[in-house]
């Protein structure tokens, strides 16, 4: 259990301290996703959002061998400065999509810059060690370590 009271047994993450204000962070965050969201050599393009709860979240990665993967769900929160919640479960007509994990990002200030965690929770222990196959730790500490060189960078 998270000190809030979450069970986190199926939750996977990630975090990174950024030598960068949290404002610089966010911006880059949400308005340089592109540039982030996915590690080297694949790389991501943002189909559609509307950021706000409910809204559309639509991107397709695109692998250096022609593969292309469709990443498509809403926004469950959206708090601008601080973080967003996405999920895969069910896409913008609230369609169900086979739901495979809520997506959270966040940030907050600390000492002379920021903390980013990602988390990654699932609705099973089998998908959790799912996505931990596929190389979440590696994969999504490499989109860290992206952000985090972008932020620091200027």
């Amino acid at each position: 259990m998270s000190p809030n009271g979450t069970d986190t047994a199926n939750e996977l993450s990630v975090t990174r301290f950024i030598a960068a204000e949290p404002a610089k962070v966010w911006d880059i965050m949400v308005n340089r996703t592109e540039e982030w969201w996915c590690p080297k050599p694949w790389r991501a393009e943002i189909d559609e959002q509307d950021r706000r709860p409910m809204g559309v979240c639509n991107m397709t990665f695109y692998g250096p061998d022609g593969e292309q993967s469709p990443q498509n769900g809403i926004y469950l929160a959206y708090e601008e400065g601080k973080r967003f919640v996405t999920t895969d479960a069910v896409t913008a007509d609230f369609e169900p999509s086979g739901p495979f994990m809520i997506g959270i990002w966040e940030i907050e200030p600390e000492s002379d810059g920021t903390r980013y965690t990602a988390r990654a929770r699932h609705w099973s222990e089998e998908t959790r060690k799912q996505h931990e196959e596929m190389g979440f730790v590696e994969g999504w500490g490499v989109c860290a370590d992206q952000l985090k060189a972008l932020c620091e960078a200027d």
